[in-house]
């Protein structure tokens, strides 16, 4: 065998492994297959299993699951932690494969062995964990925006009830009350996502050279750092542009030409993010970003698929000053910029003055 592959779908409560070889001929074998517990005895019995199913010792072995949630994680980790090459693949893109392969039978057992299959024969990208600092200020940032979109929602009921035929005092006062003690949940989360990042001496200070983008705050900030693990995982900013679904995709055949647009096909939270700081720098003519709304604008007329051209430029230039620990100046061009030195760490950070 030339590469062993072992897919594995995995659910809250267990997950079904399919462990191939590809051979010489490029030929995908399926040698065993198993099922095991999603806890730690289960991770334990798999990672044994691989070892003793792999014959040939030299062989490399990667092992492939979907991001299904939180429920691979810890499965995902425990193996990385023992040496094993982990991939973890989007499950849109672990669809179109299967959906490529012509297989209408879909259960765990099939999905197994597909996932198995794609990793005998594509060299896909390995996984690493999450920085645990940038992981809790992720379940940080999502909770705050679960908040958030809790309290439009309430807001919504509260509209409807109180222009209700009959209104009802009962529950107009309810959703009054949920709305109260939902935004000071949301307070409280906020003061604690600035601690975190002011936690961190390095983090603190880039966040700060950072927010120096007018319109740009903090929490902002916060949310690219936390679905990014503070940018490392990427290698340029094309990458990044793809992973937040800022990439620009076309339709066109032969004398026909589609219309082109973002794919979206990426972290929807990033471009969320971004939304409103696109129209602050805009409205507060940061020269960088308003010169460059206005050429967009021109090209077309559409004036929000030029604040999303604004949001995909806004992503670009903070990951450039985050990696660079540079201040951000709105008459330079960071194209230009080529010193590469780490940020000096700020002794007090005010997050609440930036953001």
């Amino acid at each position: 065998m030339n590469k062993y592959s072992v897919g594995i779908d995995i659910s809250k409560n267990d997950f079904h492994a399919c462990f191939s070889g590809i051979d010489n001929n490029q030929q995908v074998k399926v040698l065993r297959s198993g099922t095991f517990k999603n806890n730690r005895k289960g991770f334990v019995e798999l990672a044994k299993w691989v070892k003793d199913t792999a014959r040939e010792k030299i062989v490399p072995v990667v092992i492939i699951m979907e991001a299904t949630g939180v429920y691979f994680e810890n499965c995902a980790l425990y193996l990385f932690k023992s040496g094993f090459s982990v991939s973890v693949i989007l499950p849109n893109k672990a669809k179109k494969y299967i959906a490529a392969l012509g297989i209408k039978t879909k259960n765990d057992k099939a999905d197994a062995k597909a996932l198995s299959r794609m990793g005998a024969e594509q060299a896909l990208q390995l996984w690493q964990p999450m920085d645990d600092y940038f992981y809790e200020l992720r379940a940080l940032t999502r909770l705050y925006q679960t908040l958030q979109e809790s309290i439009t929602a309430t807001k919504n009921q509260l509209e409807a009830a109180e222009l209700s035929m009959y209104p009802s005092k009962t529950i107009i006062r309810s959703l009054k009350k949920l709305i109260s003690e939902t935004e000071k949940q949301l307070l409280i989360i906020r003061d604690k996502i600035y601690k975190h990042l002011a936690s961190n001496g390095s983090v603190a200070t880039k966040v700060n050279n950072i927010a120096e983008i007018k319109g740009v705050a903090a929490l902002t900030i916060a949310v690219l750092a936390a679905e990014t693990n503070g940018f490392l995982l990427f290698e340029n900013a094309s990458q990044l542009v793809s992973y937040a679904g800022y990439d620009v995709i076309e339709s066109q055949s032969g004398l026909r030409v589609g219309k082109t647009k973002i794919s979206k096909k990426g972290n929807a939270r990033i471009r969320r993010a971004l939304h409103m700081p696109a129209l602050n720098v805009v409205r507060y003519k940061v020269k960088k970003f308003d010169i460059f709304f206005e050429r967009n604008f021109q090209r077309h007329g559409i004036k929000m698929k030029s604040y999303v051209a604004v949001q995909k430029k806004l992503l670009t230039t903070i990951y450039a000053l985050w990696k660079k620990g540079e201040k951000f100046d709105p008459e330079y061009d960071l194209k230009n910029t080529t010193r590469d030195g780490e940020a000096v760490q700020s002794s007090r950070p005010n997050f609440t003055e930036v953001g």
